[in-house]
């Protein structure tokens, strides 16, 4: 799998912005991508000339190893205070990724070797932000995979209560998730899927998840089944019919939502898409195949030491939790509902308290040494930024783009890079500090100015252009990606349910839910977690997974609701009935999920903590709220409108259970 993950940057830019093809052109020069990284040299009381000379000397041990950019390598850069002394160095000829990786870890291992006692060095720059990332993502994939799979153990131990039945499950979801990294190897050498380690991390986390809430289903509709037949494979051919197509439709809400995704300009959320449908496709076979033969081969005594016997009742739910609260709707549904909404209203309202865009800085737990390399430029060069903007010009215009820079207003300094392929880098450094307002003004003036050279072609780069075209971009995305998941996931739903108003009840809920859950976030993330900002492309990642994971305990609950529909039970029993057999199953699916997308705040990224919290906490609303209340309730409210205009909302006494008898029945399965 590591051949198949790609961690450039290009890979985390939005296709088509200026930004993205300075990237692009960069790596066209000979040479390849320049790595840039910035060695910063400090001493509290003051740089001696015997610092300056190591320093002096270790720079020119770089050049002598790497082939550099000369006039970048001519001299340091003193601050203004005499205590901090930068030089800029551009590594060039290294084609491959792993390389250029590899250069800076060497430059940052051979540098800290040899100091003056009291002179002390860091590595900075895109280079050095570059390596940081790459050691956070390698060091937790393993510890993601086993923490991921030691949760769902547990989970399933203390779910079935059985010393051997909760192997099966897990053995499974395993095999799904080789499965589908298997598959998303053959996706990127056969379409150049975009792979990233954001995007395996996420779908290891969807596979566990997904895999072990359709076994959870499975597994609890043949133990019902068993006790209805006799031979174990008549058991799990009506359990596989029964709950078949509520999985299949599962499967196809999720997979339609996430391939939605590819519609992004984001190379990492686009890719995330088909990346994400690999893990759901993988976990629903395996889950349909695999799983039941082996339930069938183990025979009942799986279930050990709570076999369900053949002729035997399923008594627990008649009179456990979720009887309970189906007696409760029955008696107060109005208020039930207007509660739920009320509450989901209020969580909400935090949106309103939702940290800003979160920069470059603060997007690691632990600040790793290439940011606190930025953070002492920044405060020992308060005039000036210390990463350059990157502009690329055609070269028979570099002469004019270059003077135009210069006269650029924010602009402190620029100069010539390199040639070649009739493009010439130019780097431009502005006043203010890096990704401040005053260097996003600059980008923006810079790119105006440019743009009147005719000719010249000129596109403005760099880390804070980087940033400043993702915000537009996930915006942008925001009002693509969002409706086409809504219109999607709808469409799904009246397929399966014959109806249009259930699907829309489903719908609105999920989304209030991802709206409170969201809200939550905005309440939490400064004042607890103590970010500084949020990832600006949670919204769409979030949303996807938020509505199209949610509705699917909507879904296992109003197919069901059907299933006794369509048996002759009148629709408002068939409610109750629903949410009674299928509470306990769809409670422990939903624990199961939150907790595993929750394994990703365990890593030390912010935007990785921030989705699994807001995906969590929406999946526990969506399953202990929305779908045994609200849902519920607007179903038992509705009675046999739920299902219009299909033709279960035109049946004869399908409102049966809106009379006394039906309040009484359930009073009874309450008590």
């Amino acid at each position: 799998m590591a051949d198949a993950e790609s961690n450039e940057t290009i890979d985390y830019l939005p296709e088509s912005a200026d930004s993205t093809q300075v990237v692009a052109l960069q790596e066209s020069l000979p040479g390849g991508e320049t790595t840039e990284v910035i060695l910063v040299y400090e001493r509290d009381g003051g740089l001696t000339g015997a610092d300056r000379e190591a320093a002096r000397a270790q720079v020119d041990g770089i050049a002598a190893r790497y082939e550099t950019a000369g006039e970048a390598t001519a001299q340091g850069i003193p601050s203004a205070d005499g205590t901090t002394e930068m030089y800029p160095v551009s590594i060039r000829g290294l084609a491959e990724q792993e390389e250029r990786i590899e250069a800076v870890r060497d430059v940052r291992e051979t540098v800290a070797e040899g100091l003056p006692d009291g002179l002390t060095v860091m590595v900075g720059g895109s280079g050095g932000l570059a390596l940081d990332n790459d050691e956070v993502f390698s060091s937790v994939d393993g510890t993601l995979m086993m923490t991921t799979a030691a949760i769902v153990a547990i989970l399933l131990i203390l779910t079935y209560r059985s010393p051997m039945l909760w192997l099966l499950p897990l053995l499974g979801v395993g095999v799904a998730v080789m499965a589908s990294r298997a598959l998303v190897y053959g996706l990127v050498e056969m379409f150049d899927v975009t792979v990233n380690g954001m995007n395996l991390a996420v779908m290891s986390v969807l596979t566990f998840g997904a895999g072990t809430d359709y076994a959870l289903l499975l597994v609890a509709r043949y133990r019902e089944e068993l006790r209805r037949h006799e031979r174990p494979f008549d058991a799990m051919l009506h359990a596989v019919r029964g709950c078949g197509p509520a999985l299949l439709a599962s499967a196809a809400t999720v997979s339609a939502g996430l391939l939605c995704l590819m519609a992004a300009d984001l190379n990492s959320t686009a890719g995330l898409g088909p990346v994400g449908v690999a893990g759901i496709v993988c976990s629903l076979l395996v889950m349909l195949t695999l799983l039941p033969a082996l339930l069938v081969i183990c025979g009942r005594r799986v279930f050990w030491p709570f076999i369900p016997a053949y002729g035997s009742e399923g008594t627990d739910a008649k009179r456990g939790y979720f009887a309970r609260v189906g007696g409760s709707i029955t008696r107060r549904p109005v208020a039930i509902l207007a509660g739920g909404l009320a509450l989901m209203g209020a969580l909400a309202l935090g949106n309103f308290a939702m940290p800003s865009t979160l920069n470059s800085e603060d997007s690691f737990v632990d600040t790793p040494e290439s940011i606190t390399a930025m953070e002492q430029l920044a405060e020992a060069y308060p005039d000036q930024s210390a990463q350059p903007i990157a502009v690329m010009a055609r070269s028979d215009h570099a002469d004019a783009v270059l003077d135009a820079a210069w006269a650029t207003e924010g602009v402190a300094d620029a100069r010539t890079a390199r040639s070649g392929d009739g493009w010439t880098e130019i780097s431009v450094y502005a006043e203010g500090p890096p990704e401040s307002d005053g260097e996003k003004a600059t980008v923006e003036t810079l790119r105006e100015d440019l743009a009147a050279l005719d000719g010249a072609d000129a596109v403005v780069g760099g880390s804070t252009a980087q940033q400043m075209d993702l915000a537009d971009t996930n915006a942008d995305d925001r009002m693509l990606v969002i409706p086409l998941v809504l219109g999607a996931v709808l469409l799904i739903l009246i397929a399966l349910l014959r109806s249009v108003t259930a699907p829309v009840i489903l719908l609105a809920a999920v989304v209030a839910s991802w709206g409170a859950a969201m809200g939550l976030g905005g309440l939490l993330f400064s004042s607890v977690f103590g970010f500084e900002g949020i990832d600006q492309s949670m919204a769409v990642i979030t949303f996807v997974f938020g509505v199209a994971l949610g509705v699917d305990y909507g879904i296992f609950l109003m197919h069901r609701m059907r299933e006794e529909n369509l048996r002759g039970m009148d629709t408002r029993q068939a409610a109750l009935t629903a949410l009674r057999t299928t509470g306990g199953v769809i409670a422990s699916a939903g624990i199961v999920l939150a907790a595993t997308f929750a394994v990703l705040m365990s890593m030390p990224m912010v935007m990785m903590i921030e989705i699994g919290f807001i995906v969590a906490v929406g999946v526990l609303l969506d399953t202990f709220l929305v779908r045994t209340y609200i849902v519920t309730a607007a179903s038992w409210l509705l009675g046999r409108r739920v299902w219009s205009p299909g033709p279960l909302s035109r049946e004869p006494g399908a409102d049966a259970g809106a009379d006394a008898g039906a309040r009484a029945r359930a009073g009874a399965g309450a008590g």
